[in-house]
């Protein structure tokens, strides 16, 4: 059995060390948070001192991490992964980050004999703790095969896209995509609503109709009408607005660089700098329904009308 490293053990790597843990892999973690240090280590985390030490004693290494220069200063740096790896080791990346960056990591681990795959993930922190995520990877057709077995413990659909850094080109598609897809549903939510229409009705219609889409099906921005999710939560948990803003920020530097026109990429990267100057960059991305919508108005209102009933 594959011993794996895991650096970076927040909301997403905590679920994901869990389930590889689960299927039988022995897991070694770190993480400059102690608190989450502590957490993995109660799940049947080894718990190692530095990054190099969990890649110095580790066939994989995999890498969950908040950004581009975060990766780069992983992989790269004096004490970094390739340089505390094995030789032969299969280094993975899950972040969502630039494929110029990752392009750049992936030569520099071949030239030091490792072998690298980029494998971002969609689904949010409710499919990783379901071990349900979609993986979308980029590298050698070898390596991925070699890495389908930790794959298959964190995720259900395993997509190979192409090579290195076809991975995160992929997921920053997906995730401009789902920016202006919940842009796009708390506004026609506000519509209704300030129409005097019944979010739960008019979700419902929605949901049976064109403007169907992951948001009203499988991640409800509006309080009160759906269970495990964020908004059921205060918007605690789940995928920071601002992690949101930084991969479509990402996007539009993809789509100038490929001369791509990104109109409605570009107006929603717009609408959640805003939300996030507002004060909600912590808070789940489908928060910025409050940017749509006044919900202490709208309950304040229900509220008050109950009573008068």
């Amino acid at each position: 059995m594959k011993t794996v490293a895991f650096l970076g053990l927040g909301n997403m790597g905590q679920p994901m060390t869990r389930n590889l843990v689960q299927a039988g892999f022995p897991v070694i973690g770190f993480d400059p948070s102690s608190a989450a240090q502590d957490a993995a280590e109660k799940q049947g985390v080894k718990r190692a001192t530095s990054a190099a030490e969990a890649a110095s004693s580790a066939d994989v290494v995999i890498t969950m991490l908040p950004t581009g220069d975060n990766v780069r200063d992983a992989y790269l740096g004096a004490s970094g992964v390739i340089a505390a790896s094995r030789k032969g080791a299969l280094l993975m990346d899950s972040s969502t980050i630039s494929s110029t960056v990752t392009v750049e990591i992936a030569a520099a681990a071949r030239a030091a004999g490792r072998r690298m795959i980029d494998a971002p993930v969609s689904g949010g922190t409710p499919r990783a703790h379901s071990g349900t995520l979609t993986f979308m990877v980029g590298g050698e057709a070898t390596d991925v095969e070699h890495a389908r077995p930790l794959l298959e413990a964190m995720g259900q659909r395993i997509y190979h896209v192409g090579a290195s850094g076809a991975g995160h080109t992929a997921k920053l598609c997906n995730n401009i995509l789902s920016g202006i897809c919940m842009a796009g549903t708390v506004e026609a939510l506000a519509l209704g609503v300030a129409n005097g229409l019944d979010p739960a009705i008019l979700s419902d219609v929605m949901r049976n109709s064109s403007g169907n889409n992951y948001a009203l099906e499988r991640y409800h921005p509006f309080p009160g009408l759906m269970e495990n999710v964020p908004s059921a939560n205060g918007f605690a948990g789940g995928f920071r607005s601002d992690f949101q803003l930084k991969d479509m920020r990402l996007a539009k530097e993809l789509a100038n660089s490929s001369k791509v026109l990104a109109a409605m990429g570009n107006l929603a990267t717009e609408l959640f700098a805003i939300h996030c100057q507002n004060g909600h960059a912590g808070e789940d991305y489908s928060s910025i329904i409050k940017l749509a919508l006044d919900l202490d108005s709208y309950f304040e209102g229900r509220t008050t009308e109950g009573a008068t009933k």
